[in-house]
């Protein structure tokens, strides 16, 4: 048994659970498409992941060395990020959905020695390792898969079980010091520019772990389930960091299905799920059900659920209603439905946070008045956030000693919060910001267009805050153009969210005398009802 140990160290606070649960399953992975169901007891995910610790430093990777994990919600993913706080070494969760130049630069950026990936995405991962500094790579692939040549050092992963799991298991200490260790590097969407990678410690896991059961309402008979990928700040610590700090047992989905997330909730009698953006509308859009209702969910934590609908989703399917909003950065506000629909939280009554809304002059603004929202931490600890190679961006980030979130929100005359849109412009599109840069670049490769420029536009989900994502396109033959062939390049480039919803030919990008995009005219002259306004659904060619 495990004594007085330091469970802000990830690796300690599994160990915790193990010789607290025993043998019981405590995290279950679902993969609905293919029927299978795999799940993992404390013990077996600490020794899987003690196995991989040991393989790691058998590669010679040291404390503070990277690797990236670019898994769906696999068991796996889950070991790397224990096997990491055991090495001392740095886990990068990429979206497996990521490819291109954006995931050639996370590796990059992040300085990845290797990289824990799959069959599904192996091709996409070797085609950015050409550009990135790899030196290994473990493949969750069949043993006779024919590995990309350009993944380096390449081992599928049912060979590296075979090789490892008959042996003795190794006797290793865990190389984390303190719960101010680095564990992860997450990056942003990039809203403005490149992606930045933020700095992770390990004790994030044990103080949101910790914290949340009482906020919400947990206890020991719930059972949390997440569709959210675990390379999702969402996913990790509010569904995975409160099932090992807590013992609740938890379900994570292999990827997202609106269409089979009752039967799973059901199957497992989960309590409490996540959703995001326009999840939401997703769900609350498929057809009303005689069963909707006949579910054991007690809690549904949401993060943008559109006041129109909220009242409705909770009776609809008999639950409560839980919003929350908080950055990859940290910080946390709520809302547990005592405040006004559509309200993410409240920016005095907050137990962690002092919160203030703030003109560009750092003045306050009244309430009704749009402005940034900052908060500092009501204990008096400091703020800090590290982004990868940035210093300057990390003092940005906690000018003042306040967090700047980057959200224009406004309060009401009680003080509850209201979000508006993210500052700078940014797309927030399901939950995701979404970079235009990238969108642009994957248009530009195609040979029939001259001139691209992207912009959003109100949702049609209803989401607040959130926007349609519009490609406006200049080509060379508009009565030739095949937007079929526009679109299914951006399936192949681009992951899912960042697709534009909508292709806007027009005969020039209008601009000023500087070449910058006017957005403005764009904006007055599209209608979904317009002929030169094109949806994936209707693409011609």
């Amino acid at each position: 048994m495990t004594q007085n140990l330091d469970i802000s160290i990830l690796a300690n606070l599994v160990a915790q659970g193990r010789d607290r649960d025993g043998d019981r399953p405590s995290l279950t992975f679902v993969d609905e498409s293919a029927g299978t169901v795999e799940t993992r007891t404390m013990g077996q995910l600490y020794d899987n992941a003690l196995r991989l610790a040991d393989w790691l430093l058998g590669k010679g990777m040291q404390p503070g060395d990277r690797f990236g994990v670019l898994l769906q919600n696999h068991p796996e993913l889950v070991e790397g990020l224990v096997a990491a706080s055991i090495t001392g070494c740095v886990a990068v969760p990429i979206d497996p959905r990521t490819r291109g130049e954006k995931l050639s630069f996370m590796l990059r950026d992040s300085g990845c020695r290797g990289v824990l990936c799959a069959d599904y995405n192996m091709a996409e991962v070797g085609a950015a390792a050409l550009g990135a500094a790899l030196e290994w790579s473990l493949v969750l692939a069949e043993p006779d898969a024919e590995l990309p040549k350009a993944l380096p050092d390449a081992l599928p992963a049912p060979d590296w079980y075979a090789t490892t799991q008959s042996g003795p298991m190794p006797a290793i200490e865990v190389r984390c010091t303190s719960g101010n260790d680095p564990l992860q590097i997450l990056y942003t969407s990039g809203t403005t520019g490149d992606p930045k990678g933020i700095v992770k410690p390990n004790g994030q896991y044990a103080q949101v772990g910790l914290a949340l059961p009482g906020l919400v309402g947990l206890d020991a008979g719930d059972c949390l389930y997440s569709g959210l990928s675990l390379t999702h700040g969402n996913a990790q610590f509010f569904t995975l960091a409160v099932s090992l700090a807590s013992g609740i047992p938890a379900v994570f989905s292999r990827r997202f299905t609106r269409s089979r997330l009752w039967q799973t909730i059901r199957d497992h009698g989960c309590t409490m799920f996540t959703l995001l953006g326009g999840m939401t509308t997703a769900i609350f859009s498929m057809p009303p059900q005689p069963d909707d209702a006949d579910n054991p969910v007690r809690f549904v934590l949401s993060a943008g659920m559109p006041a129109a609908i909220w009242r409705a989703f909770e009776k609809r399917f008999d639950l409560r209603l839980f919003e929350v909003y908080g950055a990859a950065e940290g910080g946390l506000f709520w809302n547990d439905g005592s405040g006004p629909l559509g309200s993410f939280g409240h920016l005095h009554n907050n137990p962690l946070h002092v919160g203030r809304i703030v003109n560009e002059d750092d003045e306050d603004c009244l309430p009704g008045e749009t402005g940034e929202l900052i908060w500092r931490n009501r204990d008096q600890s400091r703020v800090t956030v590290e982004y990868v190679g940035n210093p300057q961006a990390s003092a940005a980030k906690t000018a003042g000693d306040w967090f700047r979130t980057g959200d224009m929100v406004h309060c009401d005359a009680e003080g509850w919060l209201f979000f508006d849109y993210r500052k700078g412009g940014g797309i927030r599109h399901n939950g995701d910001f979404v970079n235009p840069g990238f969108v642009e670049k994957a248009l530009a490769e195609h040979a029939d267009i001259t001139d691209v420029f992207v912009y959003g536009v109100p949702a049609s989900s209803g989401v607040p805050g959130e926007k349609d994502v519009v490609a406006a396109i200049v080509v060379r033959d508009p009565a030739a153009l095949s937007t079929r062939s526009v679109f299914d390049l951006c399936r192949r480039q681009l992951e899912s969210n960042f697709v534009p919803s909508y292709l806007q030919v027009v005969t020039e990008i209008p601009k000023t005398a500087s070449e910058k995009p006017q957005e403005r005219f764009l904006l007055e002259q599209f209608s979904l009802q317009a002929e030169n306004v094109f949806q994936e659904q209707n693409r011609r060619g």
